[in-house]
């Protein structure tokens, strides 16, 4: 998922394209991620996780060995676009988290946060690896060679992963099942209509992942253009989601305490802070420390929809619900990667698209403290009629 950003300023060099052009294959990928994953959530729910898997880890090798002899920007894409995310990642990312979320009921916020932190580790990983290799042996030997790995590593780890999850019942007995089944049962979630409510937290995981995309996919090119060199955007991107690892398992913590929506909400509000820092500082050693921060602060949003649809809607439509929400911060992702890239072509300067992430964290703030102010409502109500 994060690689791409890596190999934008080769890419973009090699093709001769606009920062925009060169910003659509993550574009592609997360788009037809997010689609794909409300298919594989669905079928992970009739046929099992493990099968999804092993044919996700045939599409992410097919993807990377196509994607690394590409004749041009637009097999690049495809390649991004249909092989490692409609059939690749996607595979992986929602349905793991529901499938994880359907093992535990006292410990699910941690449990489902270990199980999200996966693409982070990832993220810390990957690119700082993927820049060497670029600089050894080119960005299309390291495609190759990264496809071969991955694609190999997770067909033997889905052998491992054949048992289905247990018969969950209709209604949570979680520590914080309170909040959901004390309030609202699961048939109306937030009191809402089951599609409404899916469609304000689809909402929400749009703008939150607009506003999150900026950084992750700009801070390479961002730093190249202020003469910082593309290597140490590489580490910045790295450290990022390291930090995001340490957000994540400490939001599950949080999340098992306080809620998915609560969860969500800080989330939000400390996101929305970090990318204001941006603004006035664009220093080596203040660029490196806001990185760390973001990734502090952001990394446990996107874990606490899979919380928030496990707590609030009916356990047996996990695989697809959580498939679809995601499919939602995804497309947020893609637009937000692609947006950012566009009002630098227009504006020449990522401080307009810091902007534009702020304006749209402020929606996900709003849509977040709505659903937080309707629960805590109506536990106010519960509580002075009992």
């Amino acid at each position: 998922m994060y690689v791409v950003a890596v190999v934008l300023p080769p890419v973009q060099a090699e093709f001769g394209i606009s920062r925009a052009n060169a910003s659509l294959p993550y574009t592609l990928m997360m788009i037809c991620l997010g689609l794909g994953g409300v298919w594989t959530g669905n079928l992970a729910d009739r046929v099992g996780i493990s099968k999804v898997i092993w044919m996700g880890s045939a599409a992410v090798m097919a993807g990377f060995i196509t994607a690394g002899l590409a004749p041009n920007i637009w097999v690049f894409g495809l390649a991004h676009g249909l092989l490692l995310g409609l059939l690749g990642s996607s595979a992986t990312f929602a349905p793991l988290m529901a499938d994880t979320s359907l093992w535990w009921n006292k410990r699910r916020g941690i449990a489902v946060a270990i199980c999200a932190s996966g693409n982070y580790v990832a993220g810390a990983v990957w690119p700082p690896l993927a820049q060497w290799g670029i600089e050894s042996i080119g960005w299309r030997y390291t495609y190759v060679a990264m496809g071969f790995f991955c694609g190999i590593c997770m067909a033997l780890l889905s052998l491992a992963m054949r048992q289905r999850p247990p018969l969950v019942s209709t209604k949570s007995t979680s520590p914080n099942s309170s909040i959901s089944s004390n309030s609202y049962s699961s048939a109306r979630p937030f009191g809402l209509q089951l599609g409404q409510a899916q469609l304000l937290l689809c909402v929400a995981g749009v703008s939150c992942c607009v506003a999150m995309a900026m950084p992750q996919v700009h801070i390479v090119a961002y730093c190249g253009d202020l003469g910082y060199g593309a290597a140490s955007g590489a580490q910045m991107l790295s450290l990022m989601l390291t930090c995001g690892i340490v957000s994540r398992l400490l939001s599950g913590w949080i999340c098992d305490r306080i809620g998915g929506v609560s969860t969500l909400l800080l989330g939000s509000a400390l996101q929305g802070v970090a990318l204001l820092l941006f603004l006035p500082f664009d220093g080596l050693i203040p660029l490196y420390i806001i990185s760390g921060m973001f990734g502090l602060f952001q990394g446990g949003i996107v874990p606490s929809y899979a919380i928030i649809v496990r707590e609030h809607f009916p356990p047996k439509e996990a695989g697809t619900r959580v498939g679809s929400v995601i499919m939602a911060t995804l497309l947020g992702m893609a637009l937000g990667g692609w947006l950012s890239g566009k009002i630098f072509d227009i504006t020449g300067s990522y401080q307009a698209a810091f902007l534009n992430g702020l304006a749209w964290n402020l929606l996900n703030l709003s849509i977040s403290f709505w659903l937080y102010w309707r629960l805590r409502s109506k536990r106010v109500q519960l509580s002075t009629n009992s």
